[in-house]
């Protein structure tokens, strides 16, 4: 590991955000799950776009539809930058130098954060150009300048990072990485996806939902969430997520 001295010794949030960014660009699984989200962003946008047949469809959700993939990769992705670290036995050297345990989760959060955010948004909106240049020629393709189609295309963005925070936040609660990445599968899209097709009134409320119904969408859907509550639902999740496993992390031995 890497590490940089600070002034008199003790490490500040700078100092730890810079091992945590040299340590999330030196895995190979960071940008193979960048490149799989940019990827999966042109390919499916670029598939539902050729297949599109009804022009008064909500084009922009529909674009959207290509960051699907990415959803589910980058929430992985989160889990493994804390389980990494677990299975390495590196978490101890990390907290042997800095003994701040909230600290180094603000850390990492920020720093994965950041990343995340910055691949939801390039992907969201290589996901909208994509699908949109692939409408058949009788239908006019959406335009960021139409009523809530930058919103949404912005949202779904925040959305994916979310999505990666709250694989951060389980992979700290669990800190085991098949375990987590079970939870995070099977929790957040099967069971949800279960869950919310028997009490239809919960599909709103299911995480990979709120990011294709509510936060990508420039029509309200029935029965689902307003973009800006999807927002504050995401939100919460990602917050309960790290906020537990901050705890945590806090009170157990590495």
């Amino acid at each position: 590991m890497t590490t940089t001295a600070a002034t008199g010794g003790r490490y500040r949030f700078r100092q730890v955000a810079r091992m945590e960014w040299i340590k999330l660009r030196s895995l190979r699984s960071t940008w193979l799950a960048l490149a799989v989200t940019v990827a999966g962003a042109i390919g499916i946008a670029t598939a539902v776009g050729v297949n599109t047949r009804d022009a008064a469809a909500d084009l922009t959700n529909n674009s959207l539809a290509g960051i699907s993939l990415g959803l589910l990769v980058i929430g992985v992705l989160g889990v493994l930058v804390m389980t990494g670290e677990y299975s390495s036995g590196m978490i101890r050297a990390t907290l042997a130098a800095v003994p701040d345990r909230p600290l180094v989760l603000a850390a990492k959060t920020a720093v994965f954060g950041a990343v995340a955010l910055a691949a939801g948004e390039v992907g969201a909106f290589i996901a909208f150009f994509a699908g949109a240049a692939a409408l058949p020629d009788r239908i006019p393709a959406p335009t960021l300048g139409q009523p809530g189609a930058l919103r949404a295309v912005v949202l779904t963005g925040v959305g994916f990072c979310l999505v990666g925070l709250i694989g951060l936040g389980l992979g700290a609660i669990i800190r085991h990485t098949p375990a987590a990445i079970a939870v995070l599968v099977g929790g957040v899209w099967v069971v949800g996806q279960i869950v919310g097709a028997a009490a239809h009134a919960l599909m709103g409320y299911v995480p990979i939902s709120i990011v294709a119904n509510s936060l990508g969408t420039t029509q309200p859907l029935e029965g689902m969430l307003t973009p800006w509550a999807g927002l504050a639902v995401l939100s919460l999740y990602a917050a309960v997520a790290l906020g537990v496993g901050g705890w945590l992390l806090a009170k157990r031995d590495a």
